[in-house]
């Protein structure tokens, strides 16, 4: 499998003329001498701890998002998490006007606000996120509604063999079989790290696949879709990524499936 340094979901700009120039993040255009400056401020983060890291990765967040090429992803920041969004550029739904509709081949078509979504059972795990190209959060902590809750509610038809993933990108797809989906392990995650999912990690709501990379936990999410078969995501199609993004040779491949 070949791999590409903007593979994650999370790795959870206009150019001018100007030479030294990287990428504009609000507006402002950021230049290759700043960059290499954190960068070099990513090193001794790694070096001094966890806190000083996840500053960084704040201050990088902006300017990771804004950057089409994912270069900028590349800066060392440690065990914490890297910030790309394969569209540069992603709408910011409000609490009161986000929606996650639920359709294809189902009995049930569903739409959820968040607060529908809050005010269903939640599950909470605490696990790695674990990026194809190598860097790894341990121990985060995700708390959302189990997607199997949710496919349950639908009642897929005997047709459905898959469930496909959508983002409000508006370009970003991802899918599973349906009994990866039904695994208890995976979540339609309305909070991580112990606060709800901000806008930069995928919220207000995105999926967490707890068994398989990074790139197969949508951010971002608007829809889920029944299929006849699995459909290949983004990466899949446009970085030869693995449909069955696994983590291990061993891990995950004794399904788990609830119901």
């Amino acid at each position: 499998m070949t791999t590409k340094p903007t593979a994650d979901a999370d790795m959870d700009a206009d150019g001018g003329t100007d030479t030294d120039e990287v990428v504009e993040s609000g507006g402002t255009a950021v230049g290759r001498r700043i960059v290499l400056g954190v960068a070099a401020l990513g090193v001794a983060g790694i070096l001094t701890g966890r806190t000083l890291q996840d500053r960084l990765a704040s201050v990088m967040a902006p300017i990771q998002n804004a950057d089409p090429t994912g270069l900028t992803s590349l800066i060392p920041l440690g065990n914490t998490f890297r910030y790309y969004s394969v569209t540069g550029s992603v709408s910011r739904p409000t609490a009161e006007n986000y929606r996650l509709t639920i359709g294809g081949l189902v009995a049930n078509t569903k739409s959820y606000t968040l607060a529908d979504l809050q005010a269903l059972p939640q599950t909470t795990l605490v696990r790695d996120f674990q990026c194809v190209t190598g860097w790894r959060v341990p121990q985060v902590h995700w708390s959302g509604v189990r997607l199997v809750d949710i496919l349950d509610a639908a009642q897929a038809t005997s047709a459905a063999t898959a469930v496909r993933f959508l983002s409000f990108d508006g370009t970003y797809t991802e899918s599973l079989t349906l009994d990866q989906a039904r695994r208890s392990d995976v979540l339609i995650a309305l909070q991580m790290l112990g606060k709800p999912v901000s806008h930069d990690h995928g919220g207000p709501v995105r999926m967490y696949v707890a068994p398989m990379y990074g790139y197969k936990s949508t951010k971002w999410l608007s829809a889920i879709q029944l299929t006849a078969e699995v459909v290949p995501g983004y990466w899949e199609t446009t970085g030869d990524y693995s449909v069955d993004g696994f983590i291990g040779a061993s891990n995950g491949r004794d399904d788990d499936p609830v119901g």
